[in-house]
Order: structure tokens, then sequence, then C-alpha cells
């Protein structure tokens, strides 16, 4: 990718981490920074607006997506197809704008196998009992379920190592802020600070 290109960021967590109220709040915080929107075979709930929320499609369209090379990840979870599309995310990276994908290992995985240079990051609940209690304060769930879910997270969570970053969510505000650092030092690289101060630079270092 070129030097004008923006940063591809993927964001993991498990269920009950905090990450999407944390990568909205990242939204608030960072001009230039967009979330890509998923395409997904899950029905369309009350409150979701298709190319929203996510793009939603029926499994025919969702498996000819696959057989053209259009997603640059999918995956099934929960009996639902889950991918993202790659055009737009590299249209978007070519005008310099960051992205940021909210996918799980499995996904992460296969970015990176596509797009090496992007930078991944793993949120963390500060502990077990934290994330259990997190996840049954939303009352929505069984104990069946929530007995899954923490089987899930901890098998999400084994997976840490193979991102650039951990974040922990303890305290809401330290996450944010710790997120916007990574944003921050991507920003400030020489390549990137190149671009973005040519006339400055080129003043700087001209002739009197």
């Amino acid at each position: 990718m070129s030097a004008l290109s923006g940063t591809l960021y993927i964001i993991s967590a498990p269920s009950g981490a905090g990450k999407t109220s944390l990568v909205h709040a990242l939204m608030e915080a960072c001009p230039g920074l967009t979330v890509s929107v998923s395409h997904t075979t899950r029905t369309q709930r009350e409150a979701e607006h298709d190319g929203v929320h996510y793009h939603f499609v029926d499994e025919p369209r969702f498996v000819e997506m696959i057989d053209t090379g259009a997603f640059l990840e999918h995956a099934s979870v929960f009996g639902n197809r889950y991918g993202t599309a790659m055009q737009p995310v590299r249209d978007r990276l070519g005008q310099g704008i960051d992205v940021v994908l909210e996918i799980d290992w499995q996904g992460a995985r296969q970015v990176r196998e596509t797009m090496p240079e992007a930078v991944s990051v793993f949120i963390l609940p500060p502990s077990r009992v934290e994330l259990e209690q997190r996840l049954r304060s939303r009352g929505q769930d069984s104990d069946a379920v929530i007995e899954r879910r923490m089987r899930d997270a901890v098998n999400e969570m084994s997976h840490y190592a193979e991102y650039d970053y951990l974040v922990v969510n303890d305290d809401f505000r330290e996450a944010r802020a710790d997120l916007m650092a990574i944003i921050r030092s991507r920003r400030l690289r020489q390549v990137a600070q190149q671009q973005h101060l040519g006339d400055t630079l080129q003043e700087l270092l001209g002739a009197d």
C-alpha cells in the first residue's frame, strides 16, 4: 500500500469486554477514522438499518460473494454468516481514511494473510469474574447461554498473542485513551507525516 493510504485496524475482544462501546467512543474522538460495515445473513432487527449496522443479504448472495472473492474475511457465528467486503475497505484506505474492523480472531487471521500491514488490537476484560458479571448484568441470557459465552470468551482470549497490542478494559476512559494513543502513534509515523506536512516540510527545508 502506498504512503497515501490509511491504516487498517483490527479490533477483537470476547463478548462482554466492551469492544463495541469503546469503538463508538473512539469514532467520536478520532476524526478520519471509520468502522467497516459488515455483510451478514442474520435477520435484520427492528432498530437496525441496512447499510448502517450491517449489509443484510440472503444466503445465496453471501455464497456468491465468497465464490467471487469479494470478502476480505468471513466466518459463520451461531448459525449466521458475517463478512467484510474487500473493495470498500481498500477504497477508503486509498483515500487516506483509517478503517476499523470489529472481527474475531478467525477473521483477523484471514485479514492478516491478505493485508499483513494491518494493525491489530485485542481488548481484554480485567478478570474472568468481571467478564461473567458483565455478561449477567445484561439480563438477557440464561445460565446455559452465559456458560457457553464464557467458554467462547476463553477460547477467543487464548489467541491474544496473535495481536500487536493488548488493551485491558478495566477503566473505560483509560481503555479509550489507550486506543487513542495507538491511533495517534500510527498517525505520527514519518511516512504518514511526510504526506500530512508536505508544504511545511518544503518550506522548512527550502532555500532562503
